[in-house]
């Protein structure tokens, strides 16, 4: 162990005849608040970045396959062949996908009506979803062919119809003609993401497709989920060129198109960018913030250790060696701080993850809660950078320390 670092941890933080000094108890709480707005930021962030992408997700798929027609003949219908449903399987990165299938439809009440898309949940991640965001009723299991009948509908169509669980409420949908079906309200969910609630109910499958006159393995779409989000483009890219390919060598006799979550909810995600920005300037300031403090609180550790300072050097302390122990004696300070702050920001995120304590205006942020992520990853690296940029924010004013020669603080006696 270095003289350096056996002294640092062997003096007192404290003034001279005081149990404790103000300007270390304001670095102390510097750096305590500014690690925990840091922590706060980043946790705040992933988690509108999670919310967010769940909901888009949710409503969209990680990827979604659509027929191209070639000429006026052709449809835009998905027919779900064994050559397709092989070429699925073949991908290990795709966790499930499912035949899906949506069409236009017109709620009608006595005095009242509202236009909608209704659409199929056959995949495991779309009944997942909405589970998660029903506010009464439930989700009928559309396996079951009396359940067919039975709709979800979101809480915005029911405040506009006057709706509730267990109504039933005529529904007109237009193919080759007007169709009407008497359905009933099993659930009504509320997603807070009024572009979607808007528009779209849900139903069975096996219904859209005796209504628009469909096989059972005929759809509008193909919607696919991937075990990594993070290269979402990347696998959307593959999957193309292999449907190119297939077409090519004459395995598939249809085009093609793949579309993205994130390319669908393009706006939202454009709009998580922009907080992005936020953060680095949240974290840029607050790290400014404890390293100016910590700058501070060490010049005035200096200038009440005068006299240490000229006794170590006559004692033969070299001029590096007094710099590392102001340095570490600032370092004790920035470790406490980060300790402090550090448990602060987990038990106050770990309450607003458990209990939701702070809400938020759904209109505006299409969540009614914030939202918190703990990345561990994330809050070792946060702890680690900003230790080291405080160290080297104290390497200047050490110098500082090391010019105060022993025959100074002899005068000053």
């Amino acid at each position: 162990m270095s003289y350096s670092f056996f002294l640092a941890r062997k003096l007192s933080l404290a003034s001279e005849g005081r149990k404790s000094s103000p300007a270390i108890r304001v670095a102390v709480t510097a750096v305590a608040l500014s690690v925990a707005v840091m922590l706060a930021a980043i946790a705040i962030i992933l988690g509108f970045k999670r919310e967010i992408r769940d909901k888009v997700v949710g409503f969209n798929s990680h990827i979604s396959l659509y027929a191209i027609p070639v000429n006026q003949d052709d449809d835009n219908l998905v027919t779900l062949t064994p050559t397709l449903k092989s070429i699925l399987d073949s991908k290990d990165y795709i966790s499930d996908y499912s035949l899906e299938a949506s069409m236009p439809a017109i709620l009608k009440t006595s005095d009242n009506f509202k236009g909608v898309y209704l659409k199929s949940t056959e995949g495991e991640a779309t009944r997942k979803f909405l589970k998660s965001n029903l506010t009464a009723g439930k989700l009928p299991d559309f396996t079951k062919e009396g359940n067919n009948e039975k709709i979800i509908i979101s809480q915005k169509a029911a405040d506009q119809l006057n709706l509730k669980t267990g109504d039933k409420i005529d529904t007109y949908f237009i193919s080759d003609g007007i169709r009407v079906r008497r359905l009933e309200i099993a659930g009504i969910f509320n997603s807070h993401f009024d572009t979607y609630d808007d528009v779209l109910i849900y139903g069975a499958l096996p219904l859209i497709q005796s209504l628009a006159g469909l096989s059972g393995t005929q759809g509008t779409t193909v919607s696919i989920n991937i075990t990594d989000f993070e290269r979402l483009d990347e696998m959307a890219y593959d999957l193309t060129d292999t449907f190119n390919e297939a077409l090519a060598s004459g395995l598939l006799y249809r085009y093609y198109r793949v579309d993205t979550a994130t390319n669908k909810g393009a706006s939202y995600f454009r709009w998580l960018q922009l907080l992005d920005t936020n953060v680095v300037v949240i974290l840029t300031l607050m790290t400014i913030v404890a390293a100016v403090t910590l700058i501070s609180g060490m010049l005035i550790i200096i200038l009440d250790k005068k006299n240490f300072i000229g006794l170590v050097r006559s004692l033969g302390a070299t001029v590096k060696g007094v710099r590392h122990v102001f340095i570490f004696m600032a370092m004790r300070i920035a470790v406490l701080g980060l300790l402090i702050g550090n448990a602060l920001a987990l038990v106050g995120l770990w309450a607003q993850d458990r209990w939701h304590l702070i809400p938020l205006d759904a209109d505006a942020y299409y969540i009614d809660f914030v939202p918190v992520e703990l990345s561990w990853p994330a809050i070792v690296t946060l702890n680690i950078v900003t230790l080291i940029i405080i160290y080297l924010c104290l390497i200047l004013p050490s110098w500082f320390a090391a010019k105060i020669s022993p025959a100074e603080t002899m005068r000053y006696e």
